[in-house]
């Protein structure tokens, strides 16, 4: 079935700039292995022991190019699907509607035979980590360092926590695990846009980082800052528009990270004229890509819109 790729609907295409420049965070290498805490550590023990570092890099626009991106190649895609969640802080909204919506997407657009949507992230830039929303979900801030959601090690293991006795017959085909985002009930900021970035990268920018949870230890990738990287960035994302990122895949043959992370990029003047352009793109034949599964975030409501690149082949 063919997937609508979202190339350039309903932007404000004069005021968007072929690239623009922008402050990242990164992580630096260190001699002991990063660790974070998800939650509130052990007495006498930081939240983490990542080093950190900013640096201003070119970030292009990725609407012109919208409908060459594969998650194949570069790890991301653009696609247009409407969404029948009217508000995107209802929890019973999101998981009676957008996990079902969001289990299609994905496998309209990986050819996947079977999808399990296991988790979803509600962000939103105007409240710190946790804060509740009235009586509604737990907002997170946006993710604002460059990452990857898994690793090689973790990618195949999150699969055996979620999967259980399914999931050694599961991995000894493809397995990929994605995230979908970018709904957006966004309040976005005069003069800026919320997005997300992500890069070309090598190997050697990947930094395994410890993800400690109360139940279980998980594994992303940091990404370690490298003058070579490519950035791209999605603005002004629509609110019938997502962005899927390729979170971990089982074949080392393809893109299999998609690093990223939130931004803030400023409009360079105000917008004067509306365009609209869309085209369309199959999805990856099933007779290449079956039984493979897929995990996607349902969509976050956050000011961050995810961005993405090209990925070395060899991560």
């Amino acid at each position: 079935m063919p997937l609508d790729v979202a190339a350039g609907a309903d932007v404000l295409t004069e005021a968007l700039p072929a690239s623009v420049q922008a402050k990242l965070t990164f992580a630096v290498r260190t001699a002991d292995k990063p660790f974070v805490y998800t939650y509130d550590p052990p007495e006498g023990q930081p939240w983490t022991n990542t080093v950190y570092e900013d640096a201003v890099v070119t970030v292009e626009n990725v609407r012109p190019i919208a409908d060459s991106l594969s998650l194949d190649v570069e790890g991301v895609a653009v696609v247009r699907q409407p969404t029948a969640v009217r508000d995107l802080w209802d929890e019973a909204q999101i998981l009676a509607l957008g996990h079902p919506e969001t289990a299609e997407l994905v496998k309209q657009a990986t050819g996947a035979s079977r999808v399990v949507v296991f988790d979803h992230t509600l962000r939103n830039s105007a409240v710190e980590a946790g804060q509740r929303l009235g009586v509604r979900g737990r907002a997170q801030p946006p993710a604002s360092r460059a990452h990857a959601d898994q690793t090689v090690a973790s990618g195949p293991k999150r699969v055996r926590e979620i999967m259980g006795d399914q999931a050694e017959a599961l991995l000894k085909r493809r397995a990929r695990s994605s995230t979908s985002g970018g709904r957006s009930a966004i309040r976005r900021g005069p003069g800026r846009w919320r997005s997300a970035t992500r890069a070309t990268f090598a190997p050697a920018d990947l930094v395994a980082t410890d993800l400690i949870f109360r139940n279980r230890t998980g594994e992303i990738y940091g990404v370690a800052h490298n003058p070579g990287q490519r950035w791209l960035y999605v603005p002004d994302l629509g609110p019938d528009e997502a962005i899927l990122i390729k979170c971990w895949d089982s074949d080392p043959g393809v893109a299999r990270f998609a690093p990223h992370t939130a931004s803030t990029i400023r409009r360079p003047r105000p917008a004067r004229r509306r365009a609209r352009a869309s085209s369309s793109a199959p999805s990856p034949s099933s007779t290449e890509q079956k039984a493979a599964r897929a995990h996607a975030s349902a969509a976050s409501s956050s000011s961050a819109a995810r961005v993405e690149s090209r990925p070395s082949r060899s991560a």
